[in-house]
């Protein structure tokens, strides 16, 4: 029997969990199908899901269709829980992707697209609500094909549950060769088209209504048909994908095995063991002696594992690329302040994407989120798993900073019976690139245990920057020179010297002008009323945003909706769908999805504020120690150059 892991995901409303009732229901699995309006959906089992209408937390679900097994993982589909369906991405097969018909491509269906090609992902297109009013399939398959990729090709029709015959002509279309020799035959094999889907040119797009149970049996007969099963090795490999808490607050470490067999009571991390092997379908689970390659279950027993870890002979994914963008103070009100940082150290575990910070100087709590309804799912959850009854503060823009131009930076620690020295050059790379490090320097300048300990320590902690103390990103930092003592040099020493050439590079770039505050962006979305357009740009300009020609949309009656389109900073953007509201009486609509970082709009204004001293930051000094008449002593960042053991190289 085939057995392959799909992940769900849509943006919010466009009925994901509906699909996934229907396919258990058409399956089998299910006897009645659930509602999300009802509180009842097999694949939102969590109190705050039925409360809320919308998928939190991302859930397990089998189904058997004919010789297809199939295991669903069902994610959220609101962007600030964005970071949740990205851990689910890396162990997916091939991925479901929900559109709505009514609604279309939106912001949040383009980031899903590229996260699925940043991991890249196999993907099955359904479009669900076709049966609603003044839908035009044709039209629908045109914009995707226009938004997202020409290979999104249509494989059902109201007519046939099979690929209609003009879709074989658009598959081949997709590969020079197939398409010459589909010219030459008119065929097009099986195996082919599996092929071309699994290797991310053909998009398979079913029609259909999930509510209504139509078209999701020749989804599934589609999943069944044109999917192809992974080969997998037989040594042990795993990848963990997600970490959680039962109702008994046992920690699970949810994995899914790409390579050999995972048998109970393996010690897998640190002398830890599985403890149980738990096959979760929805809220209920049942336990397994051991599970195969390709199957998925969460672990108990485990303590040191994180999403994205590979176990056995599988290597971590990816770093993260949804980032939070919002800092929130934690207010305990009448709470114990480390009862309140231990709950939430809990819930940073689950979600390595909350980033809380704790500063024992001022006594609070920190945490970094994506947006509102993140913050008031996080209260509720402070409340009905710890029975703590906290608010939060104001929000705070997490700014980055980064160079426009090269710069060589050193650092040299030598106090008494100690010594290395580092010379580190610092590039500039794209947008959205985060942090690249490298070596380019001689084996016989710096052995190789050192070089070591220089990469190491750099991705040992986060470097922050010199402008504001945000941490820096999109460059490159390449160890290109150094020295030890074959007496005196101890790993420490480079730890040190590291941290003190990144600062002393950034301090050097901030001298010549050359460093650079970034904010986040929105990409948003407006619809108002063409009355209203010129109000919705003059308040667009106001935040320093910029826009595309407005799009008026076809004919509605009375409302005829006008689009506006383009790109503000989110410190700018911030509560004004609170605005939208009010200015058009609840008729328009705004939709917010985070952009990435680009320089800072106000940053003058901003490093003023802040006011930070670099200097006076000691646990991320610039200086460097050097050693004269038997004792070490410090070297101000500016005359580092001069007193160098080891000559500039830039």
């Amino acid at each position: 029997m085939k057995q392959i892991v799909t992940g769900i995901v849509a943006h919010v409303d466009a009925g994901k969990t509906t699909l996934s009732e229907a396919m258990l229901y058409r399956s089998g699995a299910l006897r009645k199908l659930g509602r999300v309006d009802k509180g009842d959906a097999f694949l939102d089992p969590d109190e705050l899901e039925k409360k809320r209408g919308i998928t939190i937390f991302s859930h397990q679900a089998n189904l058997k269709y004919d010789d297809l097994e199939l295991t669903l993982l069902d994610t959220p589909g609101h962007v600030d829980f964005a970071s949740q369906t990205e851990q689910v991405m890396s162990v997916l097969d091939y991925a479901i992707l929900v559109i709505s018909a009514t609604d279309g491509v939106q912001g949040y269906t383009r980031t899903l697209w590229h996260l699925l090609e940043h991991y890249q992902v196999p993907t099955f297109i359904f479009i669900n609500k076709v049966d609603a009013n003044g839908v035009d399939q044709a039209a629908v398959l045109k914009q995707l094909q226009a938004q997202l990729s020409a290979g999104c090709v249509a494989f059902n029709s109201p007519e046939s549950a099979d690929i209609p015959e003009e879709s074989y002509e658009e598959i081949a279309m997709q590969d020079d060769d197939i398409l010459e020799s589909f010219l030459d035959s008119g065929e097009i094999a099986d195996e082919t088209i599996q092929k071309l889907i699994s290797q991310r040119q053909v998009f398979p797009c079913y029609f259909g209504s999930a509510l209504k149970v139509t078209g999701v049996d020749d989804f599934l007969g589609g999943l069944k048909r044109w999917t192809i099963e992974p080969n997998y090795g037989t040594d042990f490999a795993a990848k963990v994908f997600k970490i959680s808490h039962d109702e008994k607050d046992e920690r699970l470490t949810w994995v899914r095995v790409t390579g050999g067999t995972l048998p109970n009571k393996t010690v897998l991390v640190k002398d830890q063991k599985a403890n149980q092997l738990r096959v979760y379908d929805g809220a209920k689970f049942t336990t397994v002696p051991e599970l195969t390659a390709g199957g998925v279950a969460a672990i108990t027993g485990l303590t040191d594992t994180y999403p994205g870890q590979g176990l056995g002979q599988a290597t971590d994914s990816l770093k993260p690329t949804i980032q939070p963008v919002l800092n929130y103070a934690l207010n305990p009100q009448n709470n114990d302040i480390h009862a309140c940082l231990t709950a939430l150290r809990e819930l940073e575990d689950e979600d390595p994407q909350l980033h809380v910070a704790w500063s024992n100087h001022l006594q609070e709590i920190r945490v970094q989120i994506m947006g509102e309804v993140q913050l008031e799912i996080l209260q509720q959850l402070l409340l009905k798993r710890f029975n703590l009854d906290v608010s939060f503060g104001k929000g705070s823009i997490l700014y980055k900073e980064t160079i426009a131009k090269p710069v060589e930076g050193v650092g040299h620690f030598e106090p008494l019976r100690h010594y290395s020295e580092v010379h580190l050059l610092m590039e500039p790379l794209q947008a959205g690139s985060g942090l690249v490090f490298a070596s380019d320097c001689s084996l016989d300048v710096l052995p190789s245990n050192w070089q070591h300990q220089v990469l190491s320590n750099l991705q040992a902690k986060e470097h922050l920057g010199v402008l504001t103390g945000a941490p820096i990103t999109d460059m490159k930092i390449t160890l290109i020179n150094g020295r030890a003592s074959n007496v005196h040099s101890v790993g420490g020493d480079f730890r040190e010297a590291t941290w003190r050439a990144v600062r002393q590079g950034l301090m050097m770039a901030k001298q010549s002008d050359n460093c650079q505050l970034l904010e986040p962006w929105y990409r948003f979305r407006l619809e108002v009323t063409q009355d209203q357009v010129g109000r919705a740009m003059n308040d667009i300009q106001k935040m320093n945003g910029n826009f595309d020609a407005p799009n008026i949309s076809p004919d509605q009656g009375e409302l005829t909706l006008t689009t506006v389109t383009g790109f503000t900073p989110v410190s700018e953007m911030q509560g004004y769908a609170q605005t939208v509201n009010s200015y058009t009486h609840g008729q328009g609509q705004l939709e917010c999805i985070v952009d990435g970082y680009r320089p800072c709009h106000n940053a003058e204004a901003i490093i003023d504020t802040a006011d930070y001293d670099p200097v006076s930051d000691l646990e991320n000094t610039p200086d460097s120690v050097f050693c004269a008449h038997g004792a070490g002593y410090p070297v101000a960042w500016n005359e580092v150059p001069q007193m160098a053991h080891v000559g500039y190289m830039i």
